[in-house]
């Protein structure tokens, strides 16, 4: 390597780091302006599903009635929103304003039997009242289904025969019942219609006019059912999308999108992004979930949503279900509203706890998306830092390649950026958040090197807990730096809609421990890189290290089945964490403040000492990556996340200074056995 180029690199790992500083400082401003934009909107919507209502009611004695009765004790309960699907023909059966009869039964109605060749479907109106509504919604959802429609009567009443199979022409699609709709906004409800993708065509009029109505009755937001949104599903997609959004604007109506879902629903992602996203999340308890779930978990569910992920919907579903055990038709409706509003042994139910954290049932909008003055530039000066990060990062790995690493990396990333800037920004924002924690403990293990080489003696136990506070401090400040990459480098409200997402999750959680594993077992000592590699490559394989390895396979393979929004908890930590949530409000990340944290801060403790505390140091990293893991998951509100770092910060110090001590006094105890038994220490 030329003397030049050493000589670079040596003046430029010093230099360097101010060019970070300087990128940290640039992002501050972009993180206030998402702060911004998360506390924009803090009202949240309970919805019910009133379809699930009619069915339950269809298992009472008088529906109707059961009906408004329910109305009443969710409104009281604290529901503010009901949803109403595309009807259909057993739908509007369900809630009484019509009967629907296969060919076999209308002819038992007019005393006659019915014809082979007859197997249409017929409709009577129960309110003649209600005919001149329904009617026309009924013929003309079917011409756009293919089928014929007729007038048909049956005892003075009025009614239609539909040329389509009884089974088939109970599930095709309608427009949202406008009786029913004009029903719960009389009652002070909210509506949230839910439409869908399985009419034959997209009718761009028919929509609008659908729209138009919606608006009428106070909309604001529309859901989505099945598995694409309006308009999707024919050839030309992005213009019958576009059509539709334009239709959306016209009256004012943005869009939930559930999460959570095995495959997302196809087309809501443009779809938001044509109204200028106009969009919030929705929370959905299942009908399945809602007969077995348990009242605090339901109850940690909802608030957990609300709270930490962005959620301003709660989407409740209930279903009724024969319990064979209690001999009788169950429902949930009781459960929901004891965790609505809270028991009678005076706890509080979901809203009251959702109101002291600045949360309040109401009307929902979507965030107000607020940017940083000159905030294209502060961002600019954040890539160029996060550059400069990776840099330094391989830097301490291969020194004579820093600048030549930060050379090919602006001119890499500024060429990447032209193509394709989304995947610039994303892997930057990994690569960066690999390397803050990386670079920080491996500068740590540097650091404790040259304080074991350079103490002429044991340095005491006192001297040992302070240096430990203030390396600890110091990595930690480092770690942390990768955070305002992360977040000024993905600040976009794409982001907090879970639209698009922190990209290498699992590779964050397992770059920095392999790398800082490298560096403490492969760099340091009298031997070079490649002389350590072969010295541990000779080492004997005894069945001790087989055991070792497989034990590390195995935890390996269970920390990243923990990882990431899929990761499994098990019900006994679901219920640690309640406790933690109820104590905290917060709750801190339990790989920090129980795993990683005091670990790293005793392996540091013990490393000012004994060569193996690096060992410690490996596995504490856990809680370095996670740290800064933590503001990956952009649907959190950032001062949230805050929070939870420094309390998992402040209990595993806590657990830190116990395991020292605990540490100590086996010490002490050690070297009083080693004396009793003659040998020495």
């Amino acid at each position: 390597m030329p003397q030049w180029l050493n000589k670079w690199n040596a003046i430029g790992a010093k230099w360097l780091w101010w060019v970070v500083l300087v990128g940290i400082v640039a992002a501050l401003p972009v993180m206030y302006a998402r702060v911004q934009t998360e506390t924009s909107a803090d009202n949240y919507e309970i919805v019910m599903d009133y379809r699930d209502l009619l069915q339950v009611s269809s298992t009472q004695p008088n529906p109707q009635v059961f009906v408004q009765e329910q109305l009443k004790r969710l409104k009281d309960a604290g529901v503010n929103a009901m949803t109403v699907f595309e009807s259909t023909l057993e739908e509007l059966g369900w809630a009484g304003e019509i009967n629907v009869y296969n060919a076999t039964q209308a002819a038992l109605l007019e005393g006659k039997l019915s014809p082979p060749e007859d197997n249409a479907t017929y409709v009577v109106f129960n309110q003649p009242g209600d005919e001149t509504t329904l009617r026309p919604i009924i013929e003309q959802a079917f011409a756009r289904h293919g089928a014929a429609v007729t007038n048909w009567s049956i005892k003075g009443a009025d009614g239609l025969r539909i040329d389509m199979g009884y089974d088939d022409a109970l599930l095709r699609p309608m427009q949202p019942n406008p009786l029913a709709m004009k029903m719960l906004k009389d009652e002070g409800f909210n509506l949230v219609p839910r439409l869908s993708d399985r009419f034959p065509s997209f009718d761009a009029a028919e929509v609008d006019r659908w729209l138009s109505s919606f608006q009428t009755l106070g909309v604001k937001y529309v859901l989505f059912d099945g598995e694409s949104v309006t308009g999707f599903g024919e050839g030309k997609k992005f213009d019958n999308l576009k059509t539709f959004s334009y239709s959306l604007k016209k009256y004012g109506i943005g869009i939930g999108m559930f999460e959570n879902l095995k495959v997302p629903q196809r087309g809501a992602a443009k779809l938001a992004n044509f109204l200028g996203y106009n969009a919030i999340r929705a929370h959905s308890v299942g009908e399945a979930e809602m007969t077995v779930i348990k009242k605090p978990v339901l109850e940690d569910r909802l608030i957990l949503a609300v709270k930490d992920r962005d959620i301003r919907l709660l989407y409740l579903n209930a279903v009724a279900v024969k319990d064979t055990l209690k001999g009788k038709v169950s429902q949930p409706l009781d459960n929901i509203i004891d965790v609505l509003q809270g028991e009678e042994d005076g706890s509080k139910g979901v809203i009251a706890q959702l109101h002291d954290f600045g949360y309040d049932v109401g009307e929902p909008s979507a965030f107000k998306v607020h940017h940083a003055p000159q905030e294209t530039l502060l961002r600019g000066l954040t890539m160029l830092a996060a550059i400069t990060l990776v840099a330094l990062t391989i830097g301490l790995f291969a020194p004579a390649l820093l600048v030549i690493a930060l050379v090919l990396g602006y001119i890499g990333g500024a060429g990447l950026y032209v193509v394709a800037p989304t995947l610039m920004v994303q892997a930057l924002a990994l690569v960066a958040a690999i390397c803050a924690p990386t670079a920080a403990v491996v500068l740590l293990v540097k650091k404790l090197r040259t304080l074991r080489e350079s103490a002429s003696s044991p340095i005491s136990v006192s001297r040992r807990i302070g240096g430990a506070l203030l390396l600890f401090a110091r990595t930690t400040v480092l770690s942390l730096a990768g955070i305002p990459f992360i977040v000024a480098l993905l600040n976009h409200i794409s982001y907090n809609l879970v639209l698009q997402q922190f990209r290498g999750v699992g590779l964050l959680h397992l770059a920095p421990i392999g790398l800082v594993a490298l560096y403490v077992f492969l760099y340091g000592g009298n031997n070079t890189v490649v002389g350590n590699a072969k010295r541990i490559l000779a080492m004997p394989l005894t069945v001790l290290w087989i055991v070792c390895l497989g034990v590390l396979g195995a935890a390996g393979l269970y920390y990243l089945t923990r990882t990431g929004n899929s990761g499994q908890v098990s019900g006994l930590e679901m219920q640690f964490r309640s406790i933690l949530e109820n104590t905290f409000g917060v709750r801190p990340r339990t790989k920090e403040f129980l795993l990683g944290h005091p670990i790293f801060f005793a392996g540091i403790f013990l490393a000012l000492r004994y060569r193996w505390g690096s060992v410690l140091i490996i596995a504490g990293t856990i809680a370095q990556l996670s740290m800064v893991d933590t503001f990956a998951h952009i649907h959190t509100p950032l001062l949230l996340s805050i929070i939870r770092v420094l309390l998992g910060l402040g209990i595993g110090l806590v657990l830190g200074f116990i395991l020292i001590a605990v540490w100590q006094i086996l010490e002490k105890l050690y070297g009083v056995w080693l004396k009793r038994s003659g040998a020495v220490l």
